[in-house]
Parts: C-alpha cells; sequence; structure tokens
C-alpha cells in the first residue's frame, strides 16, 4: 500500500470516528424537547392544583371561624312535683315537670333537634320513663322553654332509690336529675352539618315535703351541662 493509500485510509476512519451517532439526529432531540415540555406542563397542573387546594383551605377556615357552631345552652328554671308515691316491691308512681330554657347562643347558625327525649333520674336511676318530644328549631339567638310533664305508675326502682326519696322528702330537701338526649344540626344559610348525639344533664334541687302539690321552689336555677 502506497502512503497516499495509507493517509486516505486514515481519513476515512477519522470521518467515521467523528460522525454523529443515531443518538443525535434531529429526531431524537425533537423527542428530548417533548419530554421536557411534558415535564414542565405537569408540574405547573401540580403546582396549580395546590395553590388552588391551599385557597380553598383558607377559605373554609375563615368560613369555620366566621360560622362556627356553639353548643346549646340549657337551664332549668322551674319545677312542679305533682305525685311522688311508692307501693311494694318497691314501685314508684311520679308526676313531675321541669321547665327547660333551651338557648342557642349563635348568631349566624341555627339549631335543628330532632328524635329528643326527656326523662328524670334519681340517684343515677331512671324514675319516670323518657318522654319522646317534637322536633325543635332554634333560630339565630333564640330562646325556647321545654316543660312536659313527666311521670308513670309503678316504675321498678331499688330499694335505694325508694329509701332514698324517702329520706329527702321527709329532710324537706330532694335532688333529682333531669336528662335530654337528642340529635342536632346546625344549619348556616343554605349550609346543614350532619347530625351529632346531643346529651345534656341538669342536677336540680329542690324543696319538697309531702304537703307540696304542684310548683316547688328551687334553690338555684340549674346550668345543664351539654354534650354534642
Amino acid at each position: 500500500m502506497g502512503e497516499g493509500e495509507a493517509k486516505a485510509e486514515h481519513a476515512a476512519k477519522a470521518d467515521h470516528k467523528h460522525a454523529p451517532s443515531a443518538s443525535s439526529t434531529p429526531e431524537s432531540y425533537s423527542k428530548d424537547g417533548e419530554r421536557r415540555g411534558g415535564g414542565d406542563a405537569y408540574r405547573a397542573f401540580c403546582a396549580t392544583l395546590f395553590t388552588i387546594l391551599v385557597l380553598l383551605g383558607i377559605i373554609a377556615l375563615i368560613l369555620w371561624l366566621v360560622y362556627r357552631p356553639h353548643k346549646p345552652r340549657l337551664t332549668v328554671v322551674g319545677a312542679a312535683i305533682y305525685d311522688l308515691n311508692f307501693t311494694a316491691p318497691p314501685l314508684i308512681s311520679t308526676s313531675v315537670q321541669f321547665s327547660v330554657l333551651a338557648r342557642n347562643p349563635n348568631r349566624r347558625v341555627s339549631i335543628h333537634y330532632d328524635k329528643l327525649s326527656m326523662y328524670v333520674t334519681y340517684k343515677d336511676q331512671i324514675i319516670t320513663p323518657p318522654l319522646q318530644l317534637p322536633p325543635l328549631r332554634l333560630g339565630h339567638k333564640s330562646t325556647v322553654v321545654i316543660a312536659p310533664v313527666l311521670g308513670g305508675a309503678g316504675v321498678p326502682v331499688s330499694p335505694e332509690v325508694a329509701n332514698g326519696l324517702k329520706s329527702d322528702e321527709a329532710y324537706g330537701l330532694v335532688s333529682m336529675r333531669v336528662v335530654v338526649t337528642g340529635r342536632l344540626r346546625w344549619k348556616a344559610g343554605a349550609i346543614m352539618s350532619g347530625r351529632y348525639g346531643f346529651y345534656a344533664t341538669c342536677g336540680v334541687w329542690m324543696r319538697y315535703n309531702r304537703s307540696s302539690n304542684g310548683q316547688v321552689p328551687l334553690l338555684a336555677p340549674s346550668t345543664c351541662k351539654v354534650d354534642v
């Protein structure tokens, strides 16, 4: 091989070595650009979605701070005992009435009650059968008095309850507990919340003796403990 042929072969090998590879073709550059463009679009979508969620969270927090509902407030403001007698084995016959003032403390939220019932206990034992009450709605900053007559004949009680009530009656001072249960919902504008269980207990101290028949004086208004 002559010197000229050797130089030509060496130049051909050098050209082949420096020739662009298949991965550097215009088509591959186009695909890389499309991938980069798709990644940018995905990141932009995620950023937009995150911003929307943050704004919705801020709006929800503001609405909650403005409309956040407060629990209802209940107070026993009056009492009457029409019947309180015992028979064997022991059984109790009762006819009592407690006036419960229910107040909605919310300025922008109404309260809707359903499945309400009311009964009376003594030493944590029921002495009047639960009485079902009709549905009730309390508007903004409104109050209503609930005063049903509770009682029944021949309600079985423990000897502790019978002896305790007889002793209290002889002493002239009786303590009972009024219980109101049910479900409630809060409503702000057109938005209604889900149903929540409602349980209120009201300890009541009264002056009572055998000669009492009807209204009995309370030692003090009884503010109820309300759990929702």
